[in-house]
């Protein structure tokens, strides 16, 4: 990733260009390079942010969606935006739905791309053994739709993360606390524009999660990416940018 992470006031984010804010929120397993080619297409002509969740640094007790979506809050007053399009992937979608309906004020429209909120299968309840990296790979390569996608560094970040004690407790919480929240009941208050940009070989949140979203949104329009898996941003970047482009053109003032 070529993009230059800032630290500032406890927060640590990647902002690129100017114009109207996209804020871009990461998964669970999710990296802030799972979003280069977004950076690299949008910031000539917008603002793109992209903050570190801080899902490891989080007091156990409290580690899940709803303390993510006020560290989001404490970010967005921080760096006094408005009129924000926010975009999820994953968890990160999951995030963006609990906050759009805490502070539907600052948040212009949202994007969700193989979002949780609604059903997911899971990375796992239990990690192996420390040496079973063969385990992590087939993880991750369950991820994509093309498993040459799940690149051997991004395998090796994982093993390490999940071999981290500290971490994999936090992990395991927000992934049940991810479970626990569902917004079935919830997701008809969510009256702004949508869109749902979502893999059609998605094995995470399978299709009918996104049919499901969009028939309980209510200003929502939904977009399959072909040949693609859970992160469509990652995946066929080219497809999504042009859904993107779609979406961004159609809320412009």
């Amino acid at each position: 990733m070529d993009f230059v992470l800032k630290e500032e006031k406890g927060f640590s984010y990647i902002e690129e260009g100017q114009g109207e804010p996209l804020l871009l929120l990461h998964g669970l397993m999710g990296a802030l390079s799972n979003w280069d080619d977004v950076i690299r297409e949008f910031s000539p002509n917008y603002r793109v942010i992209i903050p570190v969740l801080p899902i490891y640094d989080l007091p156990l007790l409290t580690t899940g969606v709803r303390a993510l979506s006020k560290f989001v809050h404490k970010f967005i007053k921080f760096k006094q935006l408005n009129n924000v399009v926010l975009l999820g992937n994953s968890l990160g979608g999951h995030v963006g739905l609990v906050y759009v309906l805490a502070h539907p004020g600052y948040v212009k429209a949202l994007v969700l791309t193989g979002s949780s909120g609604l059903y997911e299968n899971a990375f796992g309840g239990s990690f192996p053994r420390r040496e079973s990296i063969d385990f992590v790979r087939e993880k991750v390569q369950y991820t994509f739709y093309d498993p040459k996608t799940a690149t051997e560094d991004m395998v090796e970040e994982i093993f390490h993360t999940i071999n981290d004690r500290h971490k994999v407790i936090r992990i395991l919480a927000m992934a049940k606390s991810a479970i626990r929240h569902n917004m079935k009941n919830e997701l008809r208050k969510i009256t702004m524009p949508v869109s749902l940009i979502w893999g059609k070989d998605d094995k995470i949140t399978p299709p009918e999660v996104a049919i499901e979203f969009n028939e309980l949104l209510p200003n929502s329009e939904l977009h399959w990416v072909d040949k693609c898996g859970h992160a469509p941003m990652m995946e066929q970047p080219a497809e999504f940018n042009k859904y993107l482009k779609l979406f961004l053109d159609k809320i412009k003032k």
